[in-house]
Parts: C-alpha cells; sequence; structure tokens
C-alpha cells in the first residue's frame, strides 16, 4: 500500500502532524479535534515510508485503554509492529528483564495499592484513621515520591507548594517514612518506584541504557500536560538526549495537577527545543457549535496564554437558553422540556447533565423515570454533575540503587521476564 494512503481523510492539520516525522514536534490539541487520529496517522506514515522501523518506536499513554486503542488504530493502519504502553506498563517490561542481569536479588510483589500497606504503618505508630483519610495521606506519599520528595524533606517541600495536609506535616513524615521501610523490608515496589528504579537502572548501568536507546529511537507522548516530575526524568533518560519526540496535548485540561503533573513541560517544549515544530488542532468534530463557542467565550477570560481557538465542524440547529426563578421552577422547566424532547427522539430518550440535587427535584415534578452515570464516591460530592437518561414514559423506539535525583539508597528487586 502505498504510504501517501495514510493520509487520505486527514484535515490539512492533521496532514501536516502526520507528515512532520522526524525531529522534536509538538501538537496542541483541542478536545475533539481528532488528535489520536493524527498522532496514529504520523506514526503508521513514518512507519510505511520507511522513515523509522516500527519496533523502534515507543508510543506513551495514560491509561491502558487508550494504549490498546493506540495499537488496534496502528494495525489497522498497517503498523502492527509499534509498542504502545503506559508509562508504568514499560517501565516495568524493561525493569522485569533488566533487574535479574544488572542486580539479582528476589523478586519484590507489584502492589497496585498503598492502603494496606498505610494500614500497617499506622499500627506500628498506634494509629486508626478512618479510610478518607488513609486515601489523603496515600495521596501525599505519591506526591512526595513523584515530585521525588523523601521523608526527610516532605516537610519543607510541603510547605514550598503549599500543600494542605489531611494530617499534621509531622505526622504525614513519620508514616510516610514508616510506609517506605515496609515496602523495603516486605520487598514491595509500588508505582512510583517502578518509575524511579528503571531510571535509575539506566543511569547507573550503561549498558542497560545502551541496550534500550538502541532498541527505541521514535518517541511519541499523547496527554503530555499530564506528565509528573517522575514520568519526565524517565521519559528523559529513554532519551539520552536525543529529540526524535513528538508530545500531544493541551495545557487546560490538565486533570493529575493534584498528583504533581504540570502542563509546564507542555508550555515550556519550544524552550527546551527550540528547533520543534509546533502544530495546532483546532477543528473541534465532537462539540456542537454552540457548546464550541461557549468554551471559547469562557477560555477567552482564562489567564492562560496557550489556550486554543476552536473551530466547530459539526452542523446543528441552534440551541436555546432558558433560566429560571428558583430550583423548583427550574426542575419543573427542564422536566417538560424533557419530555418534549425525548417525544421527538427516535429512541423515546434524553440525556440530561444536572447536578443530583436538581436531578431529584425533576423527577418529582414530573415523576421521570431515570437511571444515573457517574455516581458512586464522585457522586456522593457536593459540585458533582450527574449524568442521567430520562426514558420517555410512553412509546419505546482504563538489590539496591541510587536515584538519579535524590540518590536515595532502595534496597529493591524486580520479577524477571523473557522480553521487555
Amino acid at each position: 500500500m502505498d504510504p501517501d494512503d495514510v493520509l487520505t481523510g486527514l484535515d490539512p492539520e492533521q496532514r501536516e502532524v502526520a507528515l512532520a516525522v522526524r525531529g522534536p514536534v509538538c501538537v496542541l490539541a483541542g478536545a475533539g479535534t481528532g488528535k489520536t487520529r493524527a498522532i496514529t496517522h504520523r506514526i503508521a506514515y513514518a512507519v510505511r515510508s520507511g522513515a523509522v522501523e516500527a519496533s523502534s518506536v515507543l508510543a506513551v499513554t495514560f491509561t491502558t485503554r487508550a494504549a490498546g486503542e493506540l495499537r488496534q488504530r496502528l494495525r489497522a493502519l498497517g503498523a502492527p509492529g509499534v509498542q504502545a504502553r503506559t508509562f508504568h506498563a514499560a517501565a516495568l517490561r524493561q525493569l522485569s528483564y533488566f533487574w535479574p542481569k544488572v542486580i539479582g536479588g528476589d523478586t519484590p510483589r507489584v502492589i497496585e495499592s498503598k492502603l494496606p500497606l498505610l494500614v500497617d504503618a499506622c499500627r506500628l505508630m498506634r494509629r486508626s484513621p478512618d479510610r478518607a483519610e488513609l486515601r489523603d495521606i496515600a495521596a501525599e506519599i505519591e506526591w512526595a515520591k513523584v515530585t521525588q520528595t523523601g521523608p526527610e524533606d516532605y516537610a519543607e517541600a510541603a510547605a514550598k507548594a503549599g500543600r494542605a495536609t489531611p494530617v499534621p506535616v509531622e505526622e504525614i513524615v513519620r508514616l510516610y517514612d514508616a510506609y517506605e521501610r515496609l515496602r523495603r523490608e516486605r520487598h514491595l515496589v509500588d508505582f512510583e518506584t517502578i518509575l524511579e528504579l528503571m531510571a535509575a537502572v539506566m543511569t547507573e548501568h550503561p549498558e542497560v541504557a545502551g541496550q534500550i536507546r538502541r532498541q527505541y529511537r521514535y518517541f511519541v507522548v499523547d496527554e503530555y500536560q499530564d506528565v509528573n516530575p517522575l514520568q519526565k526524568l524517565l521519559l528523559d533518560t529513554w532519551l539520552g538526549g536525543r529529540d526524535d519526540l513528538c508530545v500531544v496535548g493541551d495545557p487546560n485540561q490538565t486533570i493529575y495537577s493534584f498528583t504533581g503533573a504540570t502542563p509546564h513541560y507542555l508550555t515550556n517544549f519550544t524552550v527546551e527545543h527550540p528547533d520543534a515544530t509546533v502544530i495546532r488542532l483546532v477543528r473541534d468534530y465532537r462539540s456542537t457549535p454552540q457548546v464550541v463557542t461557549l468554551a471559547n467565550r469562557v477560555m477567552s477570560g482564562s489567564r492562560s496564554a496557550r489556550w486554543l481557538r476552536l473551530r466547530a465542524q459539526r452542523a446543528t440547529r441552534a440551541g436555546r437558553l432558558g433560566a429560571a426563578q428558583d430550583g423548583g421552577h427550574g426542575a419543573s422547566g427542564l422536566s417538560r422540556s424533557v419530555s418534549r424532547s425525548a417525544s421527538r427522539s427516535v429512541s423515546g430518550s434524553a440525556a440530561v447533565a444536572m447536578r443530583s440535587t436538581t436531578r431529584r427535584r425533576a423527577e418529582a415534578a414530573r415523576g421521570l423515570a431515570s437511571t444515573s452515570a457517574g455516581e458512586g464516591r464522585l457522586g456522593t460530592l457536593r459540585t458533582t454533575r450527574t449524568v442521567c437518561t430520562a426514558p420517555h414514559t410512553q412509546g419505546s423506539p482504563g538489590g539496591q540503587v541510587q536515584s538519579p535525583i535524590a540518590r536515595r539508597k532502595r534496597s529493591l528487586t524486580m520479577r524477571s521476564s523473557p522480553e521487555w
């Protein structure tokens, strides 16, 4: 198949992304602009045109589901050999392969949650916090590890960052220290340790770094606005000074800042790579013109200098904006509107985004039957938006090494694997 066939159906900006196959590339992509389409076609075009080998590409994203979607799309585009993984999955795969060769020792277990170990640390300190408090403390430990802050430096770093700690800082320091001691004694690794150790192994063992860098020469990182300092450390270690890197993201869509993520790496990409190609995807294929117009109005008042003015591509009829004198009248008007809309729809149903309190008023006002999505832990928060479907009532039509930053000794091992 002709490589140019990959370019078929791309809009001008997506095509520009696909053709920028080498060197540092920064893609600023607004919501609904087809960024996944653009980067998968870029990778496929680079592979099929002979610019890179499929086996030398590492595409990194944030969820297992997103990584699976990338692999599926790349296979369909004729680039099945590309590795698409999360940061943690890629690091664990590499560490599992190299650890027995360069470190040796017993193999630890990867823990998916800090809570059980943290409960044991609390017992050592004769504390019995509730589960919500435990989660908050675990989040503080995660933030500290992501920012490469050890227990001895946590108090100062937390104060500097303005962290609102769930318990006194001194208590978090003691729990953090106890957590780390128990983790090492029991030969356990958490997700942050996996990233830290892989960067450390590459830093302290040049032969490992050389083998990995010979394998992977071409990097793509999705959702770059949510990269944290530890992930950036590992990415830089993988690159080893090279610049065949394409990053994709929107600085106004950072959702993991509470764990240490920052859009700074995206917004400062051209400072780090002055010769980078910067491409903006602004054609919104997902939202109606009314939603896009409103989003642009909201963002125009933002202090961010990097917001993208989107251009709607969907054609739709004009929406209506209504106001009510109070919540009760608003709920009644909403329920009448839902009933009218549902009666005209093919499925006989309507989707409504609302606060849970408004939902109850609307149901009470008109007796609408409904199901909801998104409730649960987050659904208990007062500010949560609940998405519910209100059916029309008539009809039915995802050993020890030294950290390259903190230089803290860790006695840890990793399970072996036949490949990486």
